[in-house]
């Protein structure tokens, strides 16, 4: 798979907000929407990136990361967020803060059929979890909504949810 558009400035702007909050830990499962993103934080000496088996180990690598003094985030892609709805109960009961940078599958233009009942799923379920989300269409408003969401994050030791749209990430196509 490849990205039809090209190379989009917003990862960059978004690695800035992430610099700019301290992180200092980045989960992730490999996906192709925060391919650029993840190759900023893995250049990066200040960011312990972690390549993760399955999402819910990413909760644990946050609540980890909090109680050693360390901010961290977590991407995934959305058909990630449905491995994730036990552990984010971890975060309601001890209280720790948790932001979630998803890449959203199954909107507008999807390919993969499969991609499609999760990508509907996701806010809804989020927020059931008490996850507070901000969706992203648009790249001129990455940095900006990110930085306020990541302040919430930790001033309040609450979840959020950058749900990066396929507007946004760009329309998926199989390359033969």
């Amino acid at each position: 798979m490849n990205l039809t558009a090209s190379e989009p400035a917003w990862p960059d702007q978004l690695f800035a907000v992430l610099k700019a909050a301290d992180i200092r830990q980045v989960g992730y499962v490999p996906d192709a929407g925060h391919a650029r993103l993840i190759e900023r934080c893995a250049a990066d000496p200040a960011i312990r990136h972690v390549v993760l088996t399955t999402e819910e180990e990413g909760v644990a690598l946050a609540a980890g990361a909090w109680l050693g003094g360390q901010r961290s985030a977590l991407l995934m892609q959305s058909s990630g967020v449905g491995n994730c709805i036990n552990m984010l109960s971890l975060i309601k009961s001890c209280r720790f803060p948790l932001v979630l940078i998803v890449t959203m599958r199954g909107e507008g233009a999807e390919f993969n059929p499969w991609q499609v009942a999760m990508g509907s799923m996701v806010e809804p379920t989020l927020r059931l979890a008490d996850v507070h989300c901000y969706r992203l269409d648009h790249a001129e408003d990455v940095a900006d909504v990110a930085a306020g969401a990541i302040d919430v994050a930790f001033n309040g030791e609450l979840a959020i949810a950058l749900l990066l749209s396929q507007r946004l990430i760009g329309r998926k196509v199989w390359v033969k």
